[in-house]
């Protein structure tokens, strides 16, 4: 029996991990650094986290849009949760604020991405242009 990955459903659940890492870790693990461990402010690890997200996004979301839907609503979406995210990386005054539309954005993308792909099924025949493998 063949495995197939959900594309989508990994990306939302990296999203939620990275919104739990940004947002809940730090009020339980406060006393880390008391430990010599910090994953809290870790830049390597947040910039692990955002292309994680990129990585699996671009491909969940490249494919839906390419192979099944072909609306460009999700790949937007995720490409201005992307930038929030980047941004949060950038200007650290507004973390926070930043963080929550990115992660929305992200989720959401990869919701509407996944439902326009189950709904359409690559049931196109005349709107296609492609050779699917």
């Amino acid at each position: 029996m063949k495995n197939k990955i959900n594309w989508d459903a990994l990306g939302i659940t990296t999203s939620i991990l990275c919104a739990i890492h940004c947002a809940v870790l730090p009020l339980f693990l406060a006393a880390l650094p008391l430990f010599g461990v910090n994953i809290i402010e870790n830049l390597a690890f947040e910039i692990g986290m955002i292309v994680l997200a990129f990585v699996i996004g671009c491909y969940a979301l490249w494919h839906g849009y390419k192979w099944h839907h072909h609306n460009k609503t999700p790949l937007i979406l995720f490409i201005a949760g992307i930038v929030c995210l980047v941004l949060k990386q950038v200007f650290l005054q507004y973390h926070t604020l930043l963080l929550v539309p990115a992660v929305v954005l992200i989720v959401v993308a990869h919701i509407l991405n996944y439902r326009y792909c189950r709904v359409h099924n690559h049931a196109h025949v005349t709107d296609c242009n492609h050779d699917h493998y």
